[in-house]
Protein backbone atom coordinates (compact mmCIF):
# COMPACT_ATOMS: atom_id res chain seq x y z
CA UNK A 1 0.00 0.00 0.00
CA UNK A 2 1.20 3.49 -0.81
CA UNK A 3 0.45 5.73 2.14
CA UNK A 4 -0.36 9.27 1.09
CA UNK A 5 0.74 12.12 3.31
CA UNK A 6 -0.27 15.67 2.37
CA UNK A 7 2.37 17.92 3.86
CA UNK A 8 0.07 20.93 3.66
CA UNK A 9 -2.10 19.19 6.25
CA UNK A 10 0.58 17.48 8.34
CA UNK A 11 2.98 18.93 10.89
CA UNK A 12 6.72 18.20 10.84
CA UNK A 13 6.34 16.21 14.07
CA UNK A 14 3.73 13.98 12.40
CA UNK A 15 6.04 13.41 9.43
CA UNK A 16 8.86 12.42 11.77
CA UNK A 17 6.57 10.03 13.63
CA UNK A 18 5.43 8.38 10.40
CA UNK A 19 8.93 7.94 9.00
CA UNK A 20 10.75 7.04 12.20
CA UNK A 21 11.93 3.56 13.07
CA UNK A 22 11.29 3.19 16.80
CA UNK A 23 13.64 0.86 18.67
CA UNK A 24 10.66 -1.40 19.36
CA UNK A 25 10.48 -2.22 15.64
CA UNK A 26 13.84 -4.00 15.86
CA UNK A 27 13.82 -7.53 17.25
CA UNK A 28 15.55 -7.17 20.65
CA UNK A 29 16.66 -10.81 20.54
CA UNK A 30 18.25 -10.62 17.09
CA UNK A 31 21.70 -9.90 18.47
CA UNK A 32 21.64 -12.92 20.75
CA UNK A 33 20.44 -15.19 17.95
CA UNK A 34 23.17 -13.94 15.63
CA UNK A 35 25.79 -14.49 18.33
CA UNK A 36 24.60 -18.07 18.74
CA UNK A 37 24.75 -18.71 14.98
CA UNK A 38 28.24 -17.24 14.70
CA UNK A 39 29.44 -19.31 17.66
CA UNK A 40 28.00 -22.52 16.20
CA UNK A 41 29.72 -21.99 12.84
CA UNK A 42 32.97 -21.07 14.56
CA UNK A 43 32.90 -24.25 16.64
CA UNK A 44 31.34 -26.75 14.25
CA UNK A 45 32.23 -25.39 10.82
CA UNK A 46 30.56 -26.99 7.81
CA UNK A 47 28.16 -29.06 9.91
CA UNK A 48 26.61 -25.92 11.40
CA UNK A 49 26.71 -24.12 8.06
CA UNK A 50 24.64 -26.77 6.25
CA UNK A 51 22.25 -27.08 9.20
CA UNK A 52 21.50 -23.36 9.14
CA UNK A 53 21.16 -23.42 5.36
CA UNK A 54 18.48 -26.08 5.69
CA UNK A 55 16.74 -24.24 8.54
CA UNK A 56 16.71 -20.75 7.05
CA UNK A 57 16.79 -21.35 3.30
CA UNK A 58 14.95 -24.65 3.10
CA UNK A 59 17.78 -26.21 1.10
CA UNK A 60 19.56 -29.40 2.16
CA UNK A 61 23.19 -29.48 1.04
CA UNK A 62 26.20 -31.58 1.82
CA UNK A 63 29.43 -29.71 2.64
CA UNK A 64 30.91 -30.71 -0.72
CA UNK A 65 27.92 -29.07 -2.45
CA UNK A 66 28.45 -25.65 -0.87
CA UNK A 67 30.93 -24.53 -3.52
CA UNK A 68 29.63 -23.81 -7.01
CA UNK A 69 31.78 -25.91 -9.38
CA UNK A 70 34.07 -23.96 -11.69
CA UNK A 71 32.46 -25.69 -14.67
CA UNK A 72 29.01 -24.43 -13.62
CA UNK A 73 30.34 -20.92 -13.19
CA UNK A 74 31.88 -21.02 -16.62
CA UNK A 75 28.78 -22.46 -18.29
CA UNK A 76 26.01 -20.34 -16.72
CA UNK A 77 24.16 -18.13 -19.18
CA UNK A 78 21.59 -15.34 -19.13
CA UNK A 79 19.60 -13.67 -21.95
CA UNK A 80 21.77 -11.78 -24.41
CA UNK A 81 20.44 -8.37 -23.42
CA UNK A 82 21.20 -8.98 -19.76
CA UNK A 83 24.64 -10.37 -20.60
CA UNK A 84 25.41 -7.22 -22.59
CA UNK A 85 24.20 -4.98 -19.80
CA UNK A 86 26.28 -6.75 -17.16
CA UNK A 87 29.35 -6.74 -19.40
CA UNK A 88 29.03 -3.01 -20.04
CA UNK A 89 28.44 -2.32 -16.36
CA UNK A 90 31.55 -4.32 -15.46
CA UNK A 91 33.60 -2.38 -17.98
CA UNK A 92 32.45 0.98 -16.65
CA UNK A 93 32.97 0.03 -12.99
CA UNK A 94 36.47 -1.20 -13.79
CA UNK A 95 37.33 2.02 -15.65
CA UNK A 96 36.03 4.21 -12.84
CA UNK A 97 37.91 2.47 -10.06
CA UNK A 98 41.19 2.52 -11.95
CA UNK A 99 41.11 6.29 -11.49
CA UNK A 100 40.80 5.75 -7.72
CA UNK A 101 43.66 3.29 -7.48
CA UNK A 102 46.09 4.41 -4.75
CA UNK A 103 49.79 4.11 -5.45
CA UNK A 104 52.90 3.50 -3.44
CA UNK A 105 55.42 6.34 -3.35
CA UNK A 106 58.75 7.11 -1.66
CA UNK A 107 60.83 10.25 -1.30
CA UNK A 108 64.13 10.97 0.37
CA UNK A 109 64.23 14.13 2.47
CA UNK A 110 67.12 16.49 3.07
CA UNK A 111 68.34 14.35 5.99
CA UNK A 112 68.59 11.23 3.89
CA UNK A 113 65.49 9.61 5.46
CA UNK A 114 63.10 7.73 3.22
CA UNK A 115 59.43 8.65 3.65
CA UNK A 116 56.50 7.28 1.77
CA UNK A 117 53.43 5.15 1.44
CA UNK A 118 53.35 1.44 0.69
CA UNK A 119 50.03 0.23 -0.73
CA UNK A 120 49.61 -3.54 -0.47
CA UNK A 121 46.40 -5.29 -1.58
CA UNK A 122 44.72 -7.80 0.68
CA UNK A 123 45.16 -11.46 -0.22
CA UNK A 124 41.57 -12.62 0.14
CA UNK A 125 38.23 -10.79 0.27
CA UNK A 126 34.72 -12.18 0.77
CA UNK A 127 31.65 -10.56 -0.76
CA UNK A 128 28.21 -11.20 0.71
CA UNK A 129 25.49 -11.08 -1.95
CA UNK A 130 21.86 -11.11 -0.76
CA UNK A 131 19.66 -13.66 -2.49
CA UNK A 132 16.89 -16.15 -2.05
CA UNK A 133 14.04 -13.79 -2.97
CA UNK A 134 15.80 -11.51 -5.48
CA UNK A 135 18.97 -11.35 -7.54
CA UNK A 136 21.59 -8.65 -7.03
CA UNK A 137 24.27 -8.97 -9.71
CA UNK A 138 25.13 -5.30 -9.21
CA UNK A 139 26.29 -6.11 -5.68
CA UNK A 140 28.81 -8.54 -7.12
CA UNK A 141 30.13 -6.12 -9.72
CA UNK A 142 30.37 -3.11 -7.42
CA UNK A 143 32.16 -5.00 -4.64
CA UNK A 144 34.41 -7.45 -6.45
CA UNK A 145 35.63 -5.30 -9.35
CA UNK A 146 37.20 -2.62 -7.11
CA UNK A 147 38.93 -5.41 -5.17
CA UNK A 148 40.20 -6.96 -8.38
CA UNK A 149 41.44 -3.59 -9.63
CA UNK A 150 43.22 -3.10 -6.30
CA UNK A 151 45.09 -6.37 -6.83
CA UNK A 152 43.26 -8.73 -4.47
CA UNK A 153 44.10 -12.24 -5.65
CA UNK A 154 41.26 -14.29 -4.15
CA UNK A 155 37.69 -13.03 -4.56
CA UNK A 156 35.10 -15.09 -2.70
CA UNK A 157 31.32 -14.81 -3.13
CA UNK A 158 28.74 -16.18 -0.70
CA UNK A 159 25.03 -15.97 -1.48
CA UNK A 160 21.99 -17.85 -0.12
CA UNK A 161 20.63 -20.49 -2.50
CA UNK A 162 17.15 -20.30 -3.97
CA UNK A 163 14.50 -22.98 -3.46
CA UNK A 164 16.17 -25.14 -6.11
CA UNK A 165 19.47 -25.02 -4.26
CA UNK A 166 21.08 -22.81 -6.88
CA UNK A 167 22.35 -19.25 -6.93
CA UNK A 168 20.64 -16.98 -9.42
CA UNK A 169 22.26 -17.11 -12.92
CA UNK A 170 22.65 -13.28 -13.13
CA UNK A 171 24.63 -13.34 -9.88
CA UNK A 172 26.85 -16.13 -11.20
CA UNK A 173 27.41 -14.34 -14.50
CA UNK A 174 28.33 -11.19 -12.60
CA UNK A 175 30.72 -13.22 -10.42
CA UNK A 176 32.39 -14.58 -13.53
CA UNK A 177 32.69 -11.12 -15.08
CA UNK A 178 34.10 -9.70 -11.85
CA UNK A 179 36.76 -12.39 -11.58
CA UNK A 180 35.42 -14.36 -8.60
CA UNK A 181 37.73 -17.22 -7.71
CA UNK A 182 35.22 -19.04 -5.46
CA UNK A 183 31.42 -18.96 -5.10
CA UNK A 184 29.52 -20.65 -2.26
CA UNK A 185 25.85 -21.43 -1.65
CA UNK A 186 25.55 -19.94 1.83
CA UNK A 187 23.82 -16.92 3.26
CA UNK A 188 22.80 -15.18 6.44
CA UNK A 189 24.83 -14.74 9.61
CA UNK A 190 26.19 -18.27 9.11
CA UNK A 191 27.90 -17.29 5.85
CA UNK A 192 29.46 -14.24 7.46
CA UNK A 193 30.80 -16.45 10.26
CA UNK A 194 32.22 -18.91 7.74
CA UNK A 195 34.04 -16.10 5.91
CA UNK A 196 35.39 -14.73 9.18
CA UNK A 197 36.56 -17.92 10.86
CA UNK A 198 36.68 -20.46 8.08
CA UNK A 199 35.37 -24.01 7.81
CA UNK A 200 36.77 -27.15 6.22
CA UNK A 201 35.25 -25.95 2.92
CA UNK A 202 35.55 -22.15 3.11
CA UNK A 203 38.90 -20.63 4.05
CA UNK A 204 38.74 -17.41 6.10
CA UNK A 205 39.11 -14.06 4.36
CA UNK A 206 40.89 -10.84 5.28
CA UNK A 207 37.84 -8.63 4.80
CA UNK A 208 34.08 -9.03 4.34
CA UNK A 209 32.13 -6.62 2.15
CA UNK A 210 28.59 -6.41 0.81
CA UNK A 211 25.08 -5.60 2.04
CA UNK A 212 22.56 -7.77 3.83
CA UNK A 213 19.60 -7.81 6.18
CA UNK A 214 19.62 -7.13 9.91
CA UNK A 215 21.13 -10.53 10.71
CA UNK A 216 23.95 -10.10 8.21
CA UNK A 217 24.69 -6.61 9.52
CA UNK A 218 24.76 -7.82 13.13
CA UNK A 219 27.03 -10.73 12.18
CA UNK A 220 29.46 -8.39 10.43
CA UNK A 221 29.52 -6.18 13.49
CA UNK A 222 30.20 -9.16 15.72
CA UNK A 223 33.12 -10.56 13.71
CA UNK A 224 34.74 -7.15 13.17
CA UNK A 225 38.13 -7.15 14.84
CA UNK A 226 38.77 -10.77 13.95
CA UNK A 227 38.31 -9.82 10.31
CA UNK A 228 37.93 -6.52 8.47
CA UNK A 229 34.54 -5.34 7.22
CA UNK A 230 33.43 -2.52 4.95
CA UNK A 231 30.71 -1.10 7.22
CA UNK A 232 27.60 -2.01 9.16
CA UNK A 233 24.86 -0.88 6.80
CA UNK A 234 21.41 0.18 7.93
CA UNK A 235 18.09 -0.37 6.13
CA UNK A 236 17.80 0.93 2.58
CA UNK A 237 16.38 4.38 1.99
CA UNK A 238 15.50 6.22 -1.21
CA UNK A 239 13.76 9.53 -1.86
CA UNK A 240 12.48 10.24 -5.36
CA UNK A 241 11.50 13.86 -6.10
CA UNK A 242 9.33 13.98 -9.23
CA UNK A 243 6.87 16.27 -10.97
CA UNK A 244 4.08 15.55 -13.45
CA UNK A 245 6.59 15.03 -16.30
CA UNK A 246 8.17 12.01 -14.62
CA UNK A 247 7.85 8.55 -16.16
CA UNK A 248 5.76 6.60 -13.65
CA UNK A 249 7.40 3.26 -14.49
CA UNK A 250 10.85 4.68 -13.75
CA UNK A 251 9.69 6.14 -10.44
CA UNK A 252 8.05 2.85 -9.44
CA UNK A 253 11.20 0.91 -10.38
CA UNK A 254 13.39 3.18 -8.26
CA UNK A 255 11.06 2.81 -5.28
CA UNK A 256 10.76 -0.97 -5.60
CA UNK A 257 14.51 -1.43 -6.08
CA UNK A 258 15.05 -0.24 -2.51
CA UNK A 259 11.76 -1.31 -0.91
CA UNK A 260 12.38 -4.98 -1.78
CA UNK A 261 15.53 -5.11 0.34
CA UNK A 262 14.02 -5.27 3.78
CA UNK A 263 10.77 -4.68 5.72
CA UNK A 264 12.54 -1.76 7.44
CA UNK A 265 13.37 -0.06 4.13
CA UNK A 266 11.96 3.36 3.34
CA UNK A 267 10.95 4.24 -0.22
CA UNK A 268 9.63 7.78 -0.51
CA UNK A 269 8.15 9.73 -3.38
CA UNK A 270 7.87 13.52 -3.07
CA UNK A 271 5.66 15.09 -5.71
CA UNK A 272 3.40 18.07 -6.36
CA UNK A 273 1.42 16.04 -8.92
CA UNK A 274 -1.32 13.88 -7.34
CA UNK A 275 -1.97 12.16 -10.67
CA UNK A 276 1.60 10.83 -10.65
CA UNK A 277 0.83 8.87 -7.47
CA UNK A 278 -1.96 6.98 -9.24
CA UNK A 279 0.27 6.25 -12.22
CA UNK A 280 3.10 5.01 -10.01
CA UNK A 281 0.74 2.78 -8.08
CA UNK A 282 -0.60 1.28 -11.29
CA UNK A 283 2.56 -0.57 -12.22
CA UNK A 284 2.36 -3.40 -14.79
CA UNK A 285 1.44 -6.91 -13.73
CA UNK A 286 4.74 -8.26 -15.00
CA UNK A 287 6.60 -6.13 -12.46
CA UNK A 288 5.02 -8.08 -9.61
CA UNK A 289 5.77 -11.66 -8.54
CA UNK A 290 3.35 -14.19 -9.97
CA UNK A 291 1.05 -15.73 -7.38
CA UNK A 292 1.89 -19.32 -8.34
CA UNK A 293 5.63 -18.66 -8.24
CA UNK A 294 5.32 -16.99 -4.84
CA UNK A 295 3.26 -19.88 -3.48
CA UNK A 296 5.80 -22.42 -4.74
CA UNK A 297 8.64 -20.43 -3.17
CA UNK A 298 6.89 -20.22 0.18
CA UNK A 299 6.14 -23.96 0.22
CA UNK A 300 9.84 -24.79 0.06
CA UNK A 301 10.97 -22.83 3.08
CA UNK A 302 10.16 -22.66 6.75
CA UNK A 303 7.12 -20.87 8.11
CA UNK A 304 8.96 -17.82 9.39
CA UNK A 305 10.73 -17.12 6.10
CA UNK A 306 7.52 -17.80 4.16
CA UNK A 307 5.68 -15.27 6.26
CA UNK A 308 8.45 -12.73 5.64
CA UNK A 309 8.39 -13.17 1.86
CA UNK A 310 4.61 -13.08 1.66
CA UNK A 311 4.63 -9.93 3.75
CA UNK A 312 7.24 -8.13 1.66
CA UNK A 313 6.50 -9.50 -1.81
CA UNK A 314 2.72 -9.76 -1.92
CA UNK A 315 1.22 -10.61 -5.29
CA UNK A 316 0.04 -7.02 -5.41
CA UNK A 317 2.81 -4.75 -4.14
CA UNK A 318 0.21 -2.16 -3.13
CA UNK A 319 -0.70 -4.49 -0.25
CA UNK A 320 2.74 -3.97 1.27
CA UNK A 321 2.42 -1.71 4.30
CA UNK A 322 5.92 -1.54 5.70
CA UNK A 323 7.68 1.17 3.85
CA UNK A 324 5.91 2.85 0.94
CA UNK A 325 5.06 6.48 1.62
CA UNK A 326 4.20 9.11 -0.95
CA UNK A 327 4.32 12.79 -0.13
CA UNK A 328 1.97 15.14 -1.93
CA UNK A 329 3.70 18.47 -1.39
CA UNK A 330 0.59 20.51 -2.17
CA UNK A 331 0.94 24.19 -1.39
CA UNK A 332 3.96 23.54 0.83
CA UNK A 333 6.35 23.03 -2.07
CA UNK A 334 9.06 20.47 -2.76
CA UNK A 335 11.74 22.25 -0.72
CA UNK A 336 9.66 22.26 2.45
CA UNK A 337 8.78 18.60 1.97
CA UNK A 338 12.46 17.80 1.47
CA UNK A 339 13.29 19.61 4.72
CA UNK A 340 10.71 17.46 6.48
CA UNK A 341 12.21 14.29 5.04
CA UNK A 342 15.68 15.29 6.19
CA UNK A 343 14.36 15.88 9.70
CA UNK A 344 12.67 12.49 9.69
CA UNK A 345 15.79 10.71 8.49
CA UNK A 346 17.79 12.30 11.28
CA UNK A 347 15.16 11.18 13.78
CA UNK A 348 15.14 7.65 12.36
CA UNK A 349 18.92 7.48 12.57
CA UNK A 350 18.86 8.49 16.22
CA UNK A 351 16.14 5.94 16.96
CA UNK A 352 18.09 3.01 15.53
CA UNK A 353 21.64 3.93 16.57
Amino acid sequence: MIRLLRTAETSPDDVVALLGRPPASVDPDAGARVAAIVDEVRRRGDAALVEFTKRFDGVELQPEELRVPAADLAAVAVPAALQAALTEAARRIDAFHRHQLPRSWWVQDEHGSWLGQQVTPLDRVGCYVPGGTAAYPSTVLMNLIPARVAGVRELVVVSPPGPDGRISPPVLVAARLAGATEVYRAGGAQAVAALAYGTATIRPVDKIVGPGNLYVALAKRQVFGDVGIDLVAGPSEVVVVADRTATAAHVAADLLAQAEHDPMARALLITDAPDLLARVEDIPEEARPEEDALRELCQTIDAARAEYITDVFGTDWRDVTHYDLALDTGRLGVQKATDLIEAAVRAATRATS
